[in-house]
């Protein structure tokens, strides 16, 4: 069993950051985290959850147009930890933001089925 713990979500002002965090661990397996790719996706009220930012073992990463260049995503290998700086935040970011770990390597990818494990989320709310 592996366990992703988010942190770091609020309520900010428009043109504010913030700054999310998601540590993985586990239970029964020696994590082999530097090796697997993470995501952040996020869901807005009655929208439909979608992948914001991904990056993998190579550190290469990946991001939603509606994000670029104002998300960056980064890890943290001997941490477990993967972050997501948010800058610029505009209202229509206000969302519940998840992060995932992918079960592969080398994934550069927002489909949520190649994630096997979800973390429980943390509330982003950006105001006008």
């Amino acid at each position: 069993q592996v366990q992703l713990a988010e942190s770091g979500g609020g309520s900010v002002q428009s043109g504010g950051s913030l700054r999310l965090s998601c540590t993985a661990s586990s239970t029964l397996y020696t994590l082999v985290y530097d090796k697997l790719s993470m995501a952040w996706f996020r869901q807005a009220a009655g929208e439909e959850r979608e992948g914001i930012a991904v990056i993998n073992s190579d550190n290469r990463t990946k991001y939603a147009e509606s994000v670029e260049g104002r998300f960056i995503i980064s890890r943290d290998n001997s941490k477990n930890t993967v972050f997501l700086e948010m800058n610029s935040l505009i209202p229509e970011d206000t969302a519940m933001y998840y992060c995932a770990l992918a079960n592969a390597y080398g994934l550069l990818e927002f489909d949520s089925g190649w994630y096997t494990y979800w973390g429980q989320g943390t509330q982003v709310t950006v105001s006008s």
